[in-house]
C-alpha cells in the first residue's frame, strides 16, 4: 500500500486539481463523478482525473490517503477538499472559484 499511497502523494501535490473518481472527465462512470466534472467544466479550469475503477489498488488508497470513505474525492492545491457534495455546496456558495484562484501550485 505503501507504494500507492507515494503515488497519490505525487499526484495531489503536482497538480492545481485532480479528481479521484469513478470512470474518466471525458466519460464518468457515476452521476456523482459526473457532477464533480460538471462542477469544474462550468468553471472552466483545467483538472487532472484518476479513474479508481481501473485500479483496485488506487480505489483503496485513495480512501485511506485521504481517510474519506467514498468517491469522487477532490484536491485543490494539495489539499483535500471533499466529494460530491461538498464540491456542489462550495460551488453554489462561490468558496469554489475563490478558492482555485488563490491556488498556488502549478
Amino acid at each position: 500500500m505503501g507504494n500507492i499511497l507515494d503515488e497519490i502523494e505525487s499526484e495531489v501535490k503536482s497538480n492545481k486539481v485532480i479528481v479521484y473518481m469513478k470512470g474518466t472527465k471525458d466519460a464518468p462512470q457515476c452521476g456523482f463523478s459526473a457532477a464533480v466534472v460538471d462542477v469544474f467544466n462550468m468553471l472552466g479550469v483545467p483538472f487532472e482525473t484518476r479513474d479508481v475503477l481501473s485500479d483496485t489498488e488506487l480505489r483503496e488508497g485513495i480512501k485511506k490517503y485521504s481517510n474519506w470513505p467514498t468517491v469522487p474525492q477532490v484536491f485543490i492545491d494539495g489539499k483535500f477538499i471533499g466529494g460530491c457534495d461538498i464540491t456542489r455546496e462550495m460551488f453554489a456558495n462561490g468558496e469554489l472559484k475563490k478558492l482555485i484562484e488563490e491556488c498556488k501550485s502549478v
